[in-house]
Parts: structure tokens; C-alpha cells; sequence
């Protein structure tokens, strides 16, 4: 017996936003860094524009494929490195479940990539501090890694919503 998959146009499109968010997450890796992870964290923007152009299930998809495979490719899988990226991840998309919840605000893609990016630092900073470095002293770079998180997001809210607007007209 054999099993045949027929993928839609918009699973092709789903897979091909995934494969350019590993490929940007791959070149982001090598990346110099101020502060250890301080990433830019360029590949949610490919999620913010999955969430917008698909919903959430797209987004997530994006983004767990994105960490799962990205971490096989620099050879990161169930390192710390690994745990803090799917962390981070995963506080992403509980931003966008919510986000689909509150249908009485409407928050723009803009305000959600500020949203993801702090929810992400902020789920990266409870991990190394619950299993990695359980020290107060922790609590120090949590406003610099906050601000980074704010500048970052509003980097990628920018982009994600210019991109996002050249795509509407095939949506």
C-alpha cells in the first residue's frame, strides 16, 4: 500500500516560509553577539508573516520547524542552546494564540513582533535561571535583555509589516 500526500498550494507556501525562516535562524547562529544569545532574531519575522498571511497554526509550524531543524543544521539539538530557542519559541506563539483570542483589541503586526520578542526574553531568562544559572545576581541583565527585546521586536515589526504589504496583493 502506498501513501500519497497531496499538499495544497498553501502547505507548499507554509513549507517554503519554513525553509527561509531555518535558512535566516542558520545565518543569525553565526552572528557576533554583545551579550550571550542576544540575537536580532530575524527568522520571526518569516512567523509574523506566516501568522498573518495563514493564522496561528502556520506560525507555529514556522517557528517550532525553525528551532527543530535549525538546531539539527548547526548541531544544537537538546543542547542549552536548543532549550532556550524552543523556550523562546514556544512564548512566541502563546503571544499569538492570545492574540487570536482578544478580538476586541486589534494589535498590528508591528505591536505583536514587540509582544513575541519580549515574551521570548522573558522565557529564555526563566529557563537559564530555573536550570542554568539560579542566581539573583541573574536579575542584573534582565532590563538590558528587556530593551534589547523592545528594539529588536520594533526592528522586526517594521520589516515584517513592509514585507507583509508588498505580499497582500497575493494573499
Amino acid at each position: 500500500m502506498q501513501l500519497r500526500l497531496n499538499p495544497s498550494v498553501k502547505d507548499n507556501q507554509i513549507a517554503a516560509l519554513a525553509a527561509l525562516a531555518i535558512g535566516i535562524h542558520v545565518l543569525e547562529s553565526v552572528l557576533p553577539s554583545p551579550l550571550p544569545g542576544l540575537k536580532p532574531g530575524f527568522a520571526n519575522i518569516i512567523t509574523l508573516i506566516a501568522f498573518a498571511k495563514y493564522g496561528l497554526e502556520a506560525a507555529a509550524w514556522v517557528s517550532v520547524l525553525r528551532v527543530l531543524v535549525g538546531s539539527l543544521i548547526i548541531g544544537t539539538f537538546l543542547s542549552p542552546t536548543f532549550v532556550l530557542s524552543l523556550s523562546g519559541a514556544l512564548a512566541s506563539i502563546v503571544v499569538l494564540w492570545f492574540v487570536t483570542k482578544i478580538k476586541k483589541i486589534e494589535i498590528s503586526l508591528f505591536g505583536i513582533a514587540v509582544l513575541m520578542a519580549m515574551a521570548h526574553v522573558f522565557a529564555q531568562f526563566i529557563v537559564v535561571y530555573w536550570f542554568f544559572i539560579p542566581h539573583e545576581a541573574l536579575i542584573n541583565i534582565l532590563p538590558i535583555l528587556l530593551s534589547a527585546a523592545v528594539i529588536f521586536g520594533v526592528l522586526n515589526g517594521v520589516i515584517a509589516s513592509k514585507v507583509y504589504e508588498k505580499l497582500k496583493p497575493e494573499c
